[in-house]
C-alpha cells in the first residue's frame, strides 16, 4: 500500500496489567511515552504526532486527546483522537502513516492507555439496545454462538484450546495480570462457570488498567538513527457491515471483506502468516475470525484449531503474549495489546515465547458489539519484519 512505503515503526511499550491500580490515564500513557522515548532515543522534541485511544475512564472528557497532549509535554502538529473502541490501535497505524506519507508530521506516538478497574466514566448505551435479557458483551456474543451453533455445530474442546493455548503465552509473559500467569487444562476450562450459556468465564476478558504503544516515524529517519524497524504492509477496515440489510446474517462479520482483503494487498495467502494476533475478547471471536479470512472455511474452525498447533513453534502461533483473554483486557486501550506483542515479535524481543524468525504477523480489531449482529468494526493489519 502506497501510504506504507517509507513508513517504519521503531519502538513498542507496554505497561503492566492490573486491577484496582488506582492510577490514572495520564499517569499510564506517560510510563507508555517514556518508554517509547527510552527505546527509540527519540526525544519529546521531535515527536510532532499523537494518537490517542478511546479510554472508559476519561469517556466523559470530550478534550481527551487535547489534554493527553498537553500532560505528556507534547507539542504536535498531527493529533487523532481514535474512537473505534478495540479496533483504534491498529487503526492508528493506519492513520499515522497517512498523516507522516502526507507531511502533516514526521514522527507519531500512538498511546493507548486505559483503568477501567479503577475508574469508569465511559457511557455507550446504543440507541436500540433491548434493555432485559442480555448480559452486557457476554449477553451479544452468547447470541452469535447460539446462531453458529444451530448453522454448523459448536466444538468447545476448540474454544478450550484457545484457552489453555494463550494461558501458556500469559505465563511467560510479565506484563501479563498476575492472577493469570499460572497454566490452565481444558478440565480447568469445561469447569469454569457459564456466565452467558454457552460462554464460560475462560472463554472471556477481565477488565483491567494498564496500556502500550508505538513510535511510528518514516522509514528514512529510522534508517538514519540506526533504529531497528517493522513495516507496515497492509491495512483494511470495515465499519458497519451489512448495515442497511435488516436481515443479514448475524455471523457473516466486517472480516470477510476485511481479512482476505489485507492479506491480497500484502501479496500473502492465509497459509503464508507467520503470526496471528487477534483482537480476543472472546474465544468465540478468534474462531469466527478464522474462518472468515481464510484460514478455513465457514464452519470449520473447530476442526481447524484442534488440528493445528497454535504454540509458538507451531504452524499458526496464536497470541503468543496470552491475548486479552489471559493477559486481561486494559479498557479500550485493548487492541494495542495484541498489536504490541506482534511488533515484539517481529523485532525478535519476545524472550521465551518468541517465534523463530517471524516474517510477518496479522493483527486484528474489534470496535463495538451490535445488538443482534456481528461487531461494528472490523480491522486487519499486516506487519512485516525489516530484512
Amino acid at each position: 500500500m502506497k501510504e506504507f512505503e517509507d513508513i517504519a515503526i521503531v519502538a513498542f511499550a507496554e505497561a503492566r496489567n492490573t486491577k484496582y491500580s488506582g492510577r490514572t490515564v495520564y499517569d499510564l500513557a506517560g510510563e507508555i511515552l517514556s518508554g517509547l522515548v527510552d527505546a527509540s532515543g527519540i526525544g519529546l522534541e521531535d515527536i510532532d504526532g499523537l494518537a490517542a485511544a478511546p479510554t472508559m475512564t476519561e469517556g466523559a472528557n470530550p478534550f481527551f486527546p487535547i489534554f493527553l497532549g498537553e500532560t505528556l509535554g507534547l507539542e504536535t502538529k498531527w493529533l487523532q483522537g481514535m474512537d473505534l473502541g478495540g479496533a483504534s490501535s491498529i487503526a492508528a497505524v493506519h492513520r499515522a502513516a497517512l498523516a507522516i506519507a502526507s507531511g502533516a508530521c514526521e514522527t507519531v506516538a500512538i498511546v493507548a492507555a486505559d483503568a477501567p478497574s479503577t475508574k469508569w466514566t465511559a457511557k455507550f448505551d446504543r440507541l436500540d439496545a433491548p434493555r432485559a435479557g442480555l448480559l452486557g458483551p457476554p449477553g451479544s456474543f452468547s447470541l452469535l454462538m447460539r446462531r453458529y451453533d444451530h448453522e454448523y455445530g459448536l466444538v468447545p474442546e476448540a474454544l478450550g484450546k484457545i484457552a489453555v493455548t494463550q494461558r501458556k503465552g500469559a505465563v511467560r509473559n510479565p506484563n501479563a495480570y498476575e492472577k493469570f500467569r499460572r497454566e490452565i487444562t481444558m478440565e480447568d476450562y469445561f469447569a469454569s462457570p457459564i456466565i452467558s450459556d454457552p460462554i464460560r468465564t475462560l472463554d472471556c476478558v477481565m477488565y483491567l488498567d494498564g496500556a502500550s504503544g508505538l513510535l511510528v516515524t518514516s522509514r528514512r529517519n529510522a534508517e538514519e538513527r540506526g533504529l531497528r524497524y517493522v513495516r507496515p504492509a497492509a491495512y483494511r477496515e470495515v465499519t458497519n457491515h451489512r448495515v442497511r440489510e435488516m436481515q443479514a446474517d448475524i455471523l457473516d462479520t466486517g472480516f470477510s471483506v476485511a481479512g482476505p482483503a489485507v492479506l491480497a494487498d500484502a501479496g500473502i495467502a492465509p497459509d503464508e502468516v507467520d503470526m496471528f494476533h487477534p483482537y480476543d475478547d472472546f474465544t468465540f471471536a478468534i474462531m469466527l475470525k478464522m474462518e472468515q479470512i481464510g484460514f478455513c472455511g465457514r464452519g470449520e474452525g473447530g476442526a481447524f484449531i484442534l488440528d493445528t498447533d497454535l504454540s509458538p513453534h507451531g504452524k499458526l502461533p496464536l497470541n503468543t503474549g496470552g491475548g486479552q483473554i489471559s493477559a486481561g483486557q486494559p479498557g479500550l486501550a485493548s487492541g494495542g495489546l495484541n498489536l504490541v506483542e506482534a511488533v515484539r515479535q517481529l523485532m525478535g524481543m519476545a524472550g521465551e515465547r518468541q517465534v523463530p524468525d517471524p516474517r510477518n504477523a496479522l493483527v486484528t480489531g474489534i470496535g463495538s458489539i451490535a445488538v443482534m449482529r456481528n461487531w461494528n468494526v472490523s480491522n486487519a493489519l499486516v506487519l512485516e519484519a525489516a530484512q
